[in-house]
């Protein structure tokens, strides 16, 4: 898995936790602890999938979209084209004489590919609603104190 779905899903609870604001890519870069431009292109590929809304100008920005306990991670990773196990690099060659030389890449793609499918069958099962109640388990405190 790569970083971009780990800042998508952090704005995604951030956006859902203060859901009464529109949030611009600096505030959840403080939030996120990475920079403005990241969040921009990752919140472009939500967007694009639906999961967000934007507001243009110079009181734009975010806002989470939807039933935070209907958006699954599966979801996320599917918005920013993610894998969570990436293929490997292809060894060897096809075309060579050696089973083995030439079986071994299309072997180690089934393998990665059902380890993935598999993680995307876990990460369904994970909403964004169900992130947020992890980190706030106790409900009376529910306000994240810098964040507001």
């Amino acid at each position: 898995m790569t970083g971009e779905f780990s800042v998508a899903v952090h704005a995604l609870v951030v956006l859902n936790h203060r859901s009464q604001e529109i949030l611009s890519s600096e505030a959840l870069a403080q939030n996120v602890c990475t920079n403005p431009a990241r969040i921009r292109k990752v919140m472009a590929k939500l967007r694009k999938a639906g999961l967000i809304e934007t507001k243009s100008g110079s009181e734009g920005g975010y806002c989470f979209k939807g039933d935070p306990g209907a958006v699954n991670l599966k979801m996320v990773c599917d918005a920013i084209d993610g894998r969570v196990v990436p293929r490997p690099w292809a060894s060897g060659d096809a075309g060579m004489d050696c089973l083995i030389a030439s079986g071994m890449a299309g072997v180690l793609e089934e393998i990665c590919d059902a380890v993935d499918a598999a993680g995307r069958q876990t990460l369904a099962q994970t909403t964004i609603a169900d992130i947020e109640g992890r980190i706030f388990k106790d409900s009376s405190q529910n306000n994240c104190g810098a964040c507001r």
